[in-house]
């Protein structure tokens, strides 16, 4: 989609329902797919269970998404949402792991390929 200069701009934590600003979340007991599982939750550092809200937005981006033809997707690394390749580990002590989010695992399952800004930006050079 980008040699066309066409693109569709998505939030799913604002999708979801959660405001802007908001207190940092990260996903617990697993990755994305977990979470889209109901195997995994997501909470902000407060304690608070946000996972209704990042499915919610989710969800949505995958329906907008195809909806208007989308076949790439590119989203930002460590995201407990958008995360592509590598998730904060939950603990909220700024330890990364090997994982995807929850729009990540929702869009990969909708066979919508995914790439990180950094794959992204090496296939610009």
């Amino acid at each position: 989609m980008y040699r066309s200069g066409k693109c569709l701009l998505v939030c799913p934590e604002v999708m979801g329902g959660l405001a802007i600003p908001r207190l940092p979340v990260e996903i617990r007991g697993g990755e994305g797919i977990d979470v889209l599982k109901k195997k995994a939750g997501v909470y902000n550092i407060r304690g608070d269970n946000v996972t209704r809200e990042c499915i919610k937005g989710a969800l949505t981006a995958v329906r907008l998404a195809k909806k208007y033809g989308i076949k790439k997707a590119i989203l930002k690394s460590n995201s407990p949402c958008c995360g592509k390749g590598r998730i904060y580990d939950g603990s909220f002590k700024g330890i990364l792991k090997k994982g995807d989010g929850v729009l990540t695992a929702a869009l990969i399952s909708s066979g919508i390929r995914v790439l990180s800004e950094k794959e992204f930006k090496k296939i610009l050079t």
